[in-house]
């Protein structure tokens, strides 16, 4: 009994847990810090979005998203342009485009990298699971989607395909 004790007090490390994201620094699209920590008791929607691709009417779905659910849920859009260059517009010209095509008022972040050598830190904390304590993923094209909870830890993540009022996503919100 005292071998099985002992053996089983060996392998009982606990693991450190995951650290939310809160930590994580981010700029708006015009170059402003972002305080996530302010969405502490909101989950929150991270999309990677560009103006140039098939899934760029999304962005009516998400603003939709963001008009039904802003009570508990922040929408966050995460402008990058390493899908065949399907976002290649800078700060004001993204943000006019979606302002002008589909009512966007929900928060857009700078233009960033969401895989690769230059990965933004946000996207390598959604993509690892020894960051996020949940899954390992990688984004595959753009509108991919990534959601948080009130606590600041992953959900889950949606490809491409998943439409924002999808009720893969409305039914955990």
């Amino acid at each position: 009994m005292i071998f099985l004790f002992s053996l089983f007090s060996c392998n009982s490390k606990q693991k450190k847990p995951a650290e939310n994201l809160y930590h994580i620094s981010i700029n708006n699209l015009q170059g402003e810090p972002i305080n996530l920590a302010d969405f502490k008791g909101k989950k929150i929607l991270f999309v990677n979005v560009a103006s140039k691709c098939g899934f760029t009417p999304q962005y009516a779905g998400l603003q939709e998203l963001h008009k039904t659910y802003k009570e508990k849920l922040v929408v966050i859009g995460v402008p990058c342009n390493q899908f065949r260059e399907q976002e290649p517009g800078n700060a004001s010209q993204i943000e006019a485009f979606c302002k002008q095509n589909y009512g966007v008022d929900f928060l857009m972040t700078e233009k960033v990298d969401v895989k690769g050598e230059k990965q933004h830190p946000l996207y390598t904390w959604l993509t690892n699971k020894e960051m996020n304590g949940v899954k390992n993923s990688s984004v595959k094209w753009n509108f991919q989607k990534y959601l948080i909870d009130e606590n600041g830890t992953l959900v889950d993540y949606f490809y491409s395909i998943t439409k924002p009022l999808s009720k893969k996503i409305t039914n955990k919100l």
